[in-house]
């Protein structure tokens, strides 16, 4: 091996020239922009794909929600569950409304406007979210009217849901409307962050 190789060899490692001030602040700028477009990215991805913004509309889920609440709602993987604020894409009504699901495939419904309760597979719901008792307006399809219980009763059907509003004598519901698909359903309300009458937090 001869001097000139050594020397060419020897070049390779020699430190590169300090960065000008300059170059340093064009640097950090284009790092802060990257990490500014990466968190743009993954925010994009993850309002399209797993959480969504959903705006109430009308008084059906008072006095949980009310009209003109913002909500984030959870959809990705999301399977109905009892008892869950749902969103529902209802292809009977043609619009996007918020309930509670009540029941889901193969649970039996029974509501009792005579004691206002509501029963699912024969028990009970403790429903601490109703301030008002329900009434019987006649809208609801009577042929799952059972006279001789005098009770409502209906059958949810596998992959099908039953759902109600909150505010029972102001809301469109399974009552009127029947069972809504699960492939209608688009997530679960899991946080309200503005409102002008509810408080701002998880949503339950």
């Amino acid at each position: 091996m001869n001097e000139d190789t050594l020397l060419d060899d020897e070049e390779l490692f020699e430190d590169e020239p300090p960065k000008s001030t300059e170059e340093k602040v064009l640097d950090n700028v284009l790092e802060w922009l990257e990490t500014i477009v990466l968190a743009i990215f993954v925010m994009i991805l993850i309002m399209s794909f797993v959480i969504k913004i959903i705006n109430v509309k009308g008084p059906s889920m008072e006095k949980t929600l009310f009209d003109g609440d913002k909500l984030l709602l959870y959809s990705l993987f999301y399977e109905p569950e009892p008892g869950d604020i749902v969103v529902v894409n209802s292809d009977y009504l043609d619009e996007t409304i918020i309930k509670r699901a009540i029941a889901v495939g193969g649970q039996t419904v029974e509501i009792s406007y005579t004691d206002g309760t509501v029963k699912v597979d024969g028990k009970v719901l403790d429903e601490y979210y109703l301030t008002d008792e329900m009434v019987d307006t006649g809208a609801f399809a009577p042929t799952a009217y059972d006279a001789v219980s005098d009770t409502y009763t209906y059958t949810v059907p596998e992959g099908m849901v039953f759902v109600m509003g909150d505010n029972r004598n102001r809301s469109t519901d399974s009552r009127v409307i029947g069972c809504v698909s699960e492939t209608e359903v688009l997530g679960k309300v899991i946080w309200r962050f503005a409102s002008s009458q509810g408080k701002i937090g998880f949503v339950k």
